[in-house]
């Protein structure tokens, strides 16, 4: 019998709330009713923003909340070589393309694009796609703005993508919480245009780190927030095309404010590490979170 795995994958950017220590307690719950394990996995590419305090931090906060988790760690800053692989992958054979455009210059672009009447297309996150400039210059053009040191990135070409693809993209969705009944999702990677999937500093992104260390690590059910639903419809393309058994996943849903609105780790939100200090008890936030 395959041992089921599931995975807790926070960002230490900022400090955990009410809503990862349900998504973190909602995976170790299921893991623990399967007989399966639960992986940790910190994921830190961004350099920048996750700081080792914060990891710090994060780790105190899933000890106290009662959270047991499968050794060794997972830190994805320390696997770069791996991801820089499948990138490289990628550019032979011409799935993904250097792309020059500066924010400032998207919008200039789509600005001039609206004012000759077109609506400019938007991903599910209300965030403009990608204009194609870039996707058609000359190999030649590219190489010689790389060697110059234009700063880039690598866009997914989507269309070349789905196209390699060769079929109708879907992925298994849990239908509740109890994971007993699965529905398959239209995957509609279209909708977000040409994703980032790695910067000429970093070499992936949040979409192509997740999958790869998915696959690496086993990962046979991800169990995480309704906010990630339609990313996973890029994700599920990138798995197609490097060939990696994508696992089953469920979007639980989303701890909400007193306003209604999600939790935000940049406005430190009913934040774990206050709500200690405050005499709250594991016990009090596995209430307050309906576990």
């Amino acid at each position: 019998m395959t041992l089921l795995t599931f995975r807790f994958a926070p960002s230490p950017n900022g400090e955990l709330h009410l809503g990862h220590a349900y998504s973190a307690l909602l995976n170790q719950k299921l893991a623990k009713a399967s007989g399966g394990r639960l992986l940790l996995r910190i994921e830190d590419i961004d350099t920048t923003r996750c700081t080792p305090e914060f990891e710090a931090g994060m780790l105190a906060d899933l000890k106290w909340l009662g959270l047991g988790w499968q050794e060794p760690v997972r830190r994805q800053s320390e696997h770069f070589a791996e991801y820089r692989t499948v990138l490289e992958r990628l550019i032979r054979e011409e799935l993904v393309y250097p792309a020059f455009m500066s924010r400032g210059e998207i919008r200039a672009f789509i600005a001039d694009s609206e004012m000759r009447g077109r609506d400019w297309p938007r991903d599910p996150d209300g965030v403009p796609l990608y204009p194609p400039a870039d996707k058609a210059l000359p190999m030649k053009e590219r190489r010689r703005r790389i060697a110059e040191n234009t700063p880039f990135a690598w866009r997914l070409d989507v269309g070349a993508a789905m196209a390699r693809a060769g079929k109708d993209l879907a992925w298994a969705e849990f239908t509740d919480e109890t994971l007993s009944a699965t529905h398959l999702v239209e995957a509609r990677p279209q909708d977000w245009g040409d994703v980032i999937v790695a910067r000429r500093d970093i070499p992936t992104s949040y979409h192509l780190a997740v999958i790869v260390d998915d696959a690496l690590q086993g990962v046979s059910h991800v169990v995480r927030g309704q906010d990630l639903f339609s990313a996973t419809g890029v994700q599920r393309l990138l798995q197609e095309i490097l060939g990696l058994q994508p696992p089953a996943y469920f979007h639980h849903r989303l701890v909400l404010g007193p306003d209604g609105r999600k939790l935000s780790k940049s406005l430190r939100d009913a934040g774990l590490a206050a709500l200690r200090d405050a005499g709250a008890s594991p016990d009090d936030v596995r209430r307050t979170i309906g576990l």
